[in-house]
């Protein structure tokens, strides 16, 4: 009857655990515990330590910290470096993990992988892991027994749970590779919408960035790099902010930097050095807006394009993109299609030459800031003279950057 009751005790603790949790509780606790490793990767690995975009508390730090080292393992040096390296070399061959140079399948089914074969690479972590924590228990525990972190968290996991607690630990440990790796790393580099043209493929996977802690906005960090926040539209929700924001109420976060808000002067007629100073710093809100110029012109053009011309539908829509993409990414052949397209439509021509002389206003670094003001009052008095209509509207906006 005792060794009953004995085997009784054991096969409950190893259905049910220490909590006897439901499985709703036990749901439950696996999105809050992986919800909390997304927020220590999006606000301590990413924005503190890889980007610098804002300062941590000792407190919200070291458990950051501690609890990345039992639910991943990862080294903070090793990520911080490995994601720098990353930036500098986006969608290169030396790019850790781009889907442009190693296939969407290899970066989003093998993106862990990668990422271990990029932390052996002891040149990357010394070169790009400059500034990340170098403390006793850094070097003694954290870096050196990164495996003793999630065994301990497998034992809670079991203790809590019983045997659905290695299912619960399973998950924790997928999370990562799944989310960062590969969906970030892999599909924020393929598939999504632009916001900014900057010059790699980034995305923004989704507008609302609470699964992955705002990472979905990967476009917008491409674009501002060393931002705190990531969402950029008032349709965005940048989860991971809306922590940051709150620490800082705190005093618990100091931020450091957030992307620019372009102002305007709406009475303003005629540009000036200030309105110099603003188009370049806000060159990425400048050129988007511009993108939707080129749209409003090519929904303008595009029937007179088809009534005049015998070009195909499929060229027409293959030129609608090529013309939203950064004209000095366009390759030979994708050149010589718009030529074509442009024999068709002035309007589209003007627009795209256009673009490419506001871009060589924050190029030209030979050029004074008397030179450079010169040349934009000289583009928005030819814009606003060219009949073209979305040009104009353009041009009064760009006018009133303040």
């Amino acid at each position: 009857m005792t060794q009953n009751s004995g085997l009784d005790v054991v096969l409950d603790f190893l259905m049910n655990g220490l909590v006897n949790a439901s499985g709703w509780q036990i749901l439950l606790f696996t999105l809050a515990v992986t919800h909390v490793t997304i927020a220590a990767v999006t606000i301590f690995l990413h924005r503190c330590q890889a980007h610098r975009a804002l300062d941590l508390h000792a407190i919200p730090s070291h458990f950051f910290r501690f609890w990345l080292w039992m639910t991943t393992g990862m080294v903070t040096k090793e990520w911080a470096a490995i994601h720098r390296k990353h930036h500098a070399k986006c969608e290169t061959p030396d790019d850790p993990h781009s889907p442009v140079t190693r296939g969407i399948e290899k970066v989003v089914f093998e993106g862990a992988e990668l990422y271990r074969v990029e932390a052996r690479n002891r040149d990357t972590i010394e070169k790009y892991g400059h500034g990340t924590p170098d403390d006793w228990i850094e070097r003694n525990l954290y870096s050196r027994h990164s495996a003793l972190g999630v065994s301990l968290m497998l034992i809670i996991d079991v203790l809590l749970f019983g045997v659905l607690g290695l299912t619960v630990w399973a998950v924790q440990m997928v999370w990562i590779p799944v989310t960062a790796a590969g969906i970030i790393n892999g599909i924020g580099h393929y598939w999504g919408y632009r916001n900014y043209d900057c010059k790699d493929a980034s995305t923004n996977v989704f507008p609302l960035g609470i699964l992955i802690g705002g990472e979905e906005l990967h476009n917008n960090h491409h674009t501002f790099g060393t931002s705190a926040k990531l969402s950029a539209k008032w349709y965005e929700f940048d989860i991971g902010w809306m922590y940051i924001s709150i620490l800082s109420f705190l005093g618990l976060a100091k931020v450091k930097k957030v992307a620019p808000e372009p102002k305007f002067d709406r009475k303003k007629l005629v540009a000036d050095i200030d309105t110099l100073q603003s188009v370049v710093a806000n060159r990425y809100d400048v050129m988007a807006k511009y993108a939707r110029s080129l749209r409003a012109t090519w929904r303008d053009e595009v029937e007179q394009i088809r009534a005049k011309s015998a070009l195909e539908s499929g060229f027409l829509k293959s030129s609608k993109k090529l013309l939203q993409r950064e004209p000095a990414s366009l390759e030979s052949s994708q050149k010589q299609q718009l030529s074509e397209l442009f024999k068709h439509s002035s309007a589209l021509k003007t627009m795209h030459e256009m673009r490419v002389e506001l871009a060589a206003l924050w190029e030209r670094s030979h050029s004074s800031s008397d030179q450079l003001l010169l040349q934009l009052r000289d583009w928005c008095a030819r814009a606003e003279a060219s009949g073209i209509r979305s040009l104009q509207e353009f041009s009064f906006r760009l006018r009133s950057y303040a």
